[in-house]
Order: structure tokens, then C-alpha cells, then sequence
């Protein structure tokens, strides 16, 4: 039964696009809502403890557990898992595929808790390398949160995995609600456990997150036919389980890159002034939100379809989705990039700028803002080419080039933090994201000799031309609606933020109808069956009832 659903859904792929596309809009409509309760809380987060000591630890707190769960379980699910539990039940092997998933369960479930447990012992000599530029009381509060955090691991783990097992039936509604759960935890833990824990119920509302992002995947996990039962060490002989193990170490090896990336940036940053690692998260979160609605959402909705693909060796049909998605999703970002970069102050002085968070705080965030978005196309981009290597069992390639990548950021960040402090991490990560997308893109288009390149130069030209025009718009659009309402409110910043992004969006959806941009009919199209899909559907059960 299960493998019948799969197939059936697999028959649909006879227009591609259109299935990544409705994919991606599930993804992205359930993201964004995560992503405004993300904003949300770091609105919260701001609003009570300012770019300070708290956060700053705070934030510190999440790198060795963070660390923990990408190795474990990012690089398990994204190279490896999905693609080999879905050959298994798209070739009737349902009982084996179970058989995968409770190994992997378990084996995840034992690493993380002897990891943890072992990290946790040896937080306060790991804290010191982390945050060498904390004093001792900042250094005795990091440790006490890393220790709690270290929960967060196990209950995010399981999670992962039911997420595979969802992302490989293309149930993507439930697998992208979990971050909002997780999100409403931490909240939870602002105003509630702060209340009576002090600054430590902040860990604690993570570690409820994590549970909640957890529990809301399991029944549909449980409908789609899991049965949990343990089995640990003997399911190293299953020769699935193996493949997956095989096919994670290069994929761990290359999260553990970006991990140790996150660290040298959070030691570098800890030398710097009070607030400099809060103000580093606050402007890359914020950043990160056309970063997951678009890059990441259309690179896991497009991974089935071209894992399928890359099985079948259907090369043509691989790159002429992957040149679809590419295209689709630059179509998102650029303008949203063009837009955030003329709008950055106002947008870090609605979603951050209240309570503690004073103004030095908000011109820092938001001039780390503008950095970060320079190299927005590269970030969003990088997940589907990546994941473009998974789809073909290649691994290393990607491995290669993080490492090749973090090598030029180090030197990066050793040449112009001096000069430029916080900025020049932030230059640094943005030039380290661009060089990555390059190479990576270089090394796909050598395995293939041609990635659509012609239709993909023609859209990007067309669409940064419409974004840049579009910019022009927003700019005096801002001007405008500035000198009519008072600044000094938020309600008078809010208004120039909505009024000229609006203005920027349709300036943008005109140039795009002028140009005639293929991913602006596309979208169009798309989003006009979406909405009138269901009106569609009531006229014909209106239909079928007069008839009965």
C-alpha cells in the first residue's frame, strides 16, 4: 500500500517543475509562518535582553549541540537516508525500508546520548576554546546553558529522521510546521521560564522547542506506516543501513566544515565588543528568512525528483529540472535582496529595535544586514547544488569544496577583522558563500558540460535587471512615504517598510510581465491554480450533489 502511494505520487513528476513548484509552495507557505514567529522571537529576545552579555552567551550555547545534531543527523538525512529509504519503497522492499529507518533511529538515539553525555563532562574546557574572550562569569553561565542544551540534540534527532521518512512520501505540510513548534518553545521559554529560571529558562524554552518539533511529526510518521522497535548493533550488518553509513562520511565531514565555521566565527567574535555575537545572529537570522522560505524549500522539494532522476540516468530530465529550480529560486531572492538591502534600517527597527535594543545595536545590525545580503543569491543557491550531488551519490565533491571554502574564510576573517571588527566576519562569511556557490556550480556543470546555461544567463539578466529596477522604485518610494509620516513611530516606520516594499514587489512583477520572465508566468500560473484550486473543487461537489 505504501509503495502504491509513492508510485502514484512519482507518476505525477510527468511535469516536473510543476510538481517541485507545488512542493516548494507547501514548503514555503508552512516556512513562513515559522519564519514571522522567528522573527518574532528575536524581536522578543532583543526587546528583553539587548545585544549583550545574555545573548551573547546565549547564543554561544548553541554551537557544540548544534554541532552535534548536523554531523549526526543533517549529514545522515540529506546525503544518504532519504535517497536510500526511497529506492527501498519505491521498489516494493516497504518491510526493509522499516528495517532502515528503526536502525538509523537507534544508532542516532545512541550517538547522541554518548556524545552528549561526554561533551557535556567536558563543556567547561570545550567553552574556553569556544569563547576565549569571555570573562569568568560569562564562561560559567555559557557552560551551565551548553549542558542543558544538550537535550536538544536527542529530541531533534528523532525528529530528523521522522522528517526523512515524510520528505521521502513528499508529506512536506507536516515536516514544515515542526519549526514553528519550535520556535513557539523558545517563545514559551521568553516569557514564561525566564520568568521564574531567570535567563536560563531561555535553554529551557529551546529544549521544549526541540520536544514539540519532535512530537507534531510522529502521527503522521506513525500513518505512513513506522512501527518503532529497537534494535541497535546488529543492524550494522543490514547492507542498507551500511549504504547509508557509507554514504554520510563525506557528507558529515563537510557539515563538520560549516560547523567549525560557525565556531571560529563565534571565537572570533567573542574577542570583540559586548553584543558583537548577538548582533552577528540577529542580522543573519534575519537574512535567513528569504534564505529558507526560497534556497532550502525549493532544494528539498526538488531532492525525490532529481534523486529519481539521477537513479533512472535520465541526465536531461536532471538538468532540465535542476535549470528550472536554479532559475525559480534566483527569481525569489534577487529582488527580495535588491528590496532588504534598500530597506535594512527600517526593516531592523521594526522587527528589533524596542526595549534594551538601543540604536548603536540597530545601525550595527543592520549594516551587518547589508553585507549578509550581498551574497544572498549564493546562500540560497548552494542547498540544490548540493543536494544535486546527493541526487547523483556524490558526496565528496561538496566536502572538497566546504573545505576549500572554510580555508578562504579563516584567511578572510584574519585580514579584516582587524580593520573592520565585526564587519569584516560578516565581509568574510559573504565572500566565503559566493566563492562556494562558484565552485560548486563549476564542478556540476563539468559532470554534466551543460547546465541549460543559455536559459539560465537570459533569466538571471532579465531578472536582475527587473530587481534593480525595481530597487529604483523602492528607494523613491521610501523618500515618499518618509516625509509623510513620522519616522520617530513605529507605526510611521512600519508604514514606509510595508508602503515601499509593496510598491518595490509590483514595480518588480511589471518589469518581469515587460521582460517576459519564464518563473514570473510560471509562479503566476502556479499560484493561480492554488488559488482556485479549492473553488474549483467546491463547484464540483456542488455538481456531483445536484446530480446524486
Amino acid at each position: 500500500m505504501i509503495s502504491k502511494i509513492l508510485r502514484n505520487s512519482l507518476v505525477l513528476n510527468s511535469s516536473p517543475s510543476k510538481s517541485v513548484v507545488s512542493a516548494a509552495f507547501v514548503i514555503t507557505m508552512a516556512g513562513l509562518a515559522s519564519r514571522i514567529l522567528g522573527l518574532l522571537r528575536d524581536r522578543f529576545l532583543a526587546s528583553t535582553f539587548g545585544a549583550g552579555d545574555v545573548l551573547d552567551v546565549y547564543y554561544a550555547a548553541f554551537r557544540v549541540p548544534d554541532l552535534i545534531y548536523n554531523l549526526l543527523i543533517v549529514g545522515a538525512l540529506s546525503a544518504a537516508f532519504i535517497p536510500v529509504f526511497t529506492g527501498l519503497i519505491s521498489k516494493e522492499k516497504e518491510e526493509e525500508a522499516w528495517k532502515l529507518a528503526n536502525g538509523v533511529l537507534n544508532l542516532t538515539i545512541f550517538c547522541v546520548l554518548v556524545l552528549s553525555f561526554i561533551f557535556a563532562i567536558f563543556a567547561p574546557f570545550i567553552m574556553k576554546i569556544i569563547t576565549p574572550g569571555f570573562p569568568e562569569e560569562k564562561m560559567e553561565m555559557v557552560v551551565l546553558f551548553t549542558r542543558i542544551m544538550f537535550l536538544s540534540p536527542l529530541f531533534l534527532g528523532i525528529s530528523g529522521i521522522f522528517g526523512g521518512i515524510l520528505t521521502s512520501f513528499r508529506k512536506f505540510l507536516i515536516y514544515s510546521l515542526a519549526p514553528l513548534f519550535y520556535n513557539f518553545g523558545i517563545i514559551v521559554g521568553i516569557f514564561v521560564f525566564v520568568k521564574f529560571l531567570g535567563p536560563v529558562g531561555l535553554v529551557w524554552g529551546v529544549v521544549l522547542g526541540a520536544f514539540l518539533h519532535m512530537m507534531i511529526q510522529y502521527p503522521a510518521v506513525r500513518h505512513a506506516g513506522f512501527k518503532y522497535y529497537f534494535v541497535l548493533f546488529q543492524s550494522l550488518k543490514n547492507s542498507e543501513v551500511r549504504e547509508v553509513l557509507r554514504l554520510m562520511v563525506p557528507r558529515t565531514l563537510g557539515v563538520a566544515v560549516t560547523q567549525i565555521n560557525l565556531v571560529v566565527v563565534t571565537m572570533f567574535a567573542s574577542t570583540l565588543a559586548v553584543g558583537s555575537l548577538a548582533v552577528f545572529n540577529f542580522a543573519q537570522n534575519l537574512q535567513s528568512v528569504p534564505l529558507g522560505l526560497f534556497g532550502i524549500s525549493f532544494a528539498i522539494a526538488v531532492f525525490p525528483t532529481l534523486s529519481q532522476y539521477a537513479a533512472k540516468e535520465k541526465h536531461d530530465d536532471f538538468v532540465k529540472t535542476f535549470s528550472q529550480t536554479f532559475r525559480q529560486i534566483l527569481f525569489f531572492v534577487i529582488p527580495l535582496s535588491v528590496i532588504i538591502l534598500v530597506l535594512r534600517a527600517q526593516i531592523v527597527r521594526v522587527v528589533l529595535g524596542s526595549g534594551e535594543f538601543d540604536w548603536s545595536d540597530t545601525r550595527l545590525t543592520f549594516e551587518c544586514l547589508a553585507i549578509f545580503v550581498l551574497s544572498l543569491f549564493a546562500q540560497s543557491t548552494i542547498p540544490l547544488l548540493a543536494r544535486s550531488f546527493y541526487a547523483l551519490k556524490n558526496t565528496k565533491t561538496p566536502f572538497y569544496i566546504a573545505l576549500v571554502t572554510e580555508f578562504l574564510n579563516i584567511m578572510a576573517i584574519l585580514f579584516l577583522i582587524e580593520r573592520f571588527q565585526l564587519l569584516g566576519l560578516v565581509m568574510a562569511f559573504s565572500l566565503a558563500s559566493v566563492a562556494q556557490m562558484l565552485m560548486l556550480l563549476f564542478m556540476l556543470r563539468a559532470k554534466f558540460e551543460n547546465l541549460d546555461d543559455r536559459n539560465i544567463l537570459i533569466s538571471v539578466s532579465k531578472i536582475s535587471l527587473a530587481s534593480f529596477l525595481a530597487g529604483i522604485i523602492v528607494q523613491g518610494s521610501k523618500y515618499i512615504i518618509g516625509s509623510e509620516v513620522d519616522m520617530q513611530t513605529f507605526l510611521g516606520v512600519f508604514s514606509q517598510l510595508i508602503g515601499s516594499a509593496v510598491a518595490g514587489v509590483l514595480g518588480f512583477s511589471f518589469f518581469c510581465y515587460a521582460l517576459n520572465l519564464e518563473e514570473f508566468f510560471a509562479f503566476k500560473n502556479s499560484l493561480t491554480r492554488k488559488l482556485f484550486r479549492g473553488k474549483q473543487n467546491i463547484q464540483e461537489d456542488t455538481t456531483q450533489v445536484g446530480g446524486i
